[in-house]
């Protein structure tokens, strides 16, 4: 599916932008070139006579190629005393060129090759400015995730929180890295403040910039906004947002269970979570409640579907976050 059509709405609204400053920003200097260098008007206009003269003697064939080599030394002439005319007045030689963004696409984001690389890195920083909307993003990376604040020493389990955690945090990372449409959908349990959201956004990071779509949300935002579309049309039929939500690359719902939990949420994620299980799609849940309190606190058609098709990820240790106080 890649990006939504909104990410790529939005970017071509960017570059349309960009273009039309740049056209503008044009007009301006041109207007004030000619006022001050009235000479200028006539060399443009030889230029712009001699570029239509050449496209109409390509079609003489070779009959025509003598009257193209004139013109393009005329065209040449008029070029090197536009340059002139421009540095005696202390401009830059480029003054009357549109100063585009991209020299590449001229701001519009395709080339004969197809969608320029400046259009990629456009998309790929707008999806990634909707995810930031509701998220840390561009501060939780996986190079910002430190072990330091994970003990060393085995816990009541036999357990070392620091290896643990070394171990899922490569997972993660490998996970994003290899991110494609068959990869398995993830569990990311355990308490507060042990990293979950920290990894999940990790993952979104990585698995944006390769071009996939992703929606990234807290629970409670993701049922409000299901609630909110679903309910505000008096004749609901499908929501494209929930259809977004189904058919999108990659969903990560954090903090699942700290919502306030009705009916209609749990209807919803079920719809989520068996949907994009039938249909192969991946999803990342994280949560602070173990698998039973999950199975406490929704259906067991709900919970067997995610403990049963879920990579399980336990995130131990110690609060992070209160740590960091100290």
């Amino acid at each position: 599916m890649g990006y939504s059509k909104n990410i790529y709405m939005t970017a071509q609204n960017k570059l349309d932008s960009r273009r039309k400053t740049a056209v503008d920003e044009l007009e301006i200097r041109r207007a004030k070139a000619y006022s001050e260098i009235p000479e200028l008007v006539d060399i443009q206009s030889r230029i712009a006579a001699c570029g239509a003269q050449v496209i109409g003697a390509f079609a003489k064939g070779a009959n025509g190629r003598e009257y193209v080599e004139e013109l393009a030394r005329e065209s040449l002439s008029a070029q090197k005393r536009r340059r002139e005319l421009l540095i005696e007045a202390g401009l830059p030689e480029n003054y009357l060129e549109a100063q585009f963004v991209c020299s590449v696409c001229e701001d519009t984001g395709v080339t004969e090759n197809g969608i320029c690389d400046c259009q990629r890195k456009l998309l790929v920083e707008t999806a990634k400015d909707e995810i930031s909307k509701h998220a840390p993003l561009r501060t939780s990376t996986f190079e910002k995730f430190s072990l330091d604040f994970y003990p060393e020493a085995p816990d009541v389990n036999g357990i070392s929180p620091k290896k643990r955690m070394a171990e899922i945090a490569k997972f993660c990372e490998d996970y994003a890295n290899d991110f494609s449409l068959k990869s398995p959908s993830l569990l990311m349990h355990g308490a507060t403040g042990l990293g979950k959201t920290h990894l999940s956004l990790g993952i979104a990071n990585v698995v944006t910039e390769k071009g996939y779509g992703l929606i990234y949300l807290s629970a409670p935002n993701l049922f409000s906004e299901l609630e909110r579309e679903r309910f505000s049309r008096q004749n609901y039929n499908e929501s494209s947002f929930e259809q977004e939500l189904l058919e999108t690359d990659l969903i990560i719902i954090d903090d699942l269970g700290i919502e306030f939990s009705t009916q209609f949420t749990s209807s919803c994620l079920y719809n989520i979570v068996n949907t994009r299980m039938l249909s192969g799609k991946p999803t990342i849940i994280s949560t602070n409640l173990t698998p039973a309190e999950l199975e406490d606190k929704y259906t067991q058609r709900i919970t067997s579907r995610i403990i049963g098709s879920y990579i399980s990820l336990k995130f131990i240790g110690r609060d992070i976050r209160q740590l960091k106080r100290y």
